[in-house]
């Protein structure tokens, strides 16, 4: 007869096998899931992250085109302002350098009439006068435009000589400074008047061939006081005062 030999080691039954292997499948079920929870999270918000990245640089973008805008807005009104500034100065500059050509005009003298030539001179003998020529002869044909060699204030208008007879036909006398006086002779018409103040190169009268002529043309004289008989060189008088004649 042999001796049963009995185990030490409890027998496992297969239900509390089958539990344990459940209760194992079940953390890890667990385990992955949380892992997956994780991952999902983490892909949020590198997701969140990404858009706000996208949205910050958008809105520098959008900030330095606004930036770029108002800058060159403010090089825009610069360069206009300077525009601006630049043709004040030019107009400035035009209007002084007209005004001082307006004013050097008025200090200086100018021959009478323009496209003439030039016939009785001064001091010169003839049959035409008494004594000798008092003034020059510009020949010019009637109705040639004489205008003011110098400014002044007309002091003698009108016919016999404007008083100084009628061998001059319609004359003006003009009062210049320094005891200058210009005078116009055998004019066809005249048109200022006593009194009347005159500008440098402004038309005053229409040549012609009034009183003691012989042909059309400017009797022309500079006189030391309004009346006959205190002439002097015309010609050399315009010219020492730098008029070409």
């Amino acid at each position: 007869m042999f001796e049963r030999v009995t185990s030490r080691f409890p027998r496992t039954s297969a239900p509390r096998t089958r539990a344990a292997v459940l209760a194992a499948g079940l953390g890890t079920s667990v385990v992955l899931g949380a892992g997956v929870a994780v991952a999902v999270d983490n892909t949020a918000a590198s997701g969140a992250a990404g858009a706000v990245q996208a949205q910050a640089a958008a809105q520098a973008k959008v900030a330095e085109a606004q930036a770029k805008a108002v800058e060159a807005q403010a090089a825009k009104a610069q360069k206009a302002a300077e525009a601006k500034k630049a043709a004040a100065a030019k107009a400035a500059q035009a209007k002084k350098a007209a005004k001082a050509a307006a004013k050097e005009k008025a200090a200086s003298w100018i021959d009478p009439v323009e496209s003439y030539k030039l016939s009785a001179s001064f001091a010169q003998n003839g049959g035409m006068w008494a004594h000798k020529h008092s003034g020059q002869d510009y020949a010019v044909p009637t109705g040639t435009p004489v205008v003011a060699a110098h400014g002044g204030t007309v002091v003698k208008a009108g016919g016999n000589g404007a008083g100084d007879g009628p061998a001059y036909g319609n004359a003006i006398v003009i009062k210049h400074g320094n005891k200058t006086y210009s005078q116009y002779a055998h004019l066809s018409s005249v048109n200022v008047k006593v009194g009347q103040v005159v500008k440098t190169g402004q038309k005053i009268a229409l040549s012609g061939n009034t009183g003691n002529s012989s042909g059309p043309h400017l009797h022309f004289e500079i006189r030391s006081t309004p009346n006959y008989g205190s002439a002097v060189d015309p010609v050399k008088f315009l010219r020492g005062k730098g008029v070409t004649v």
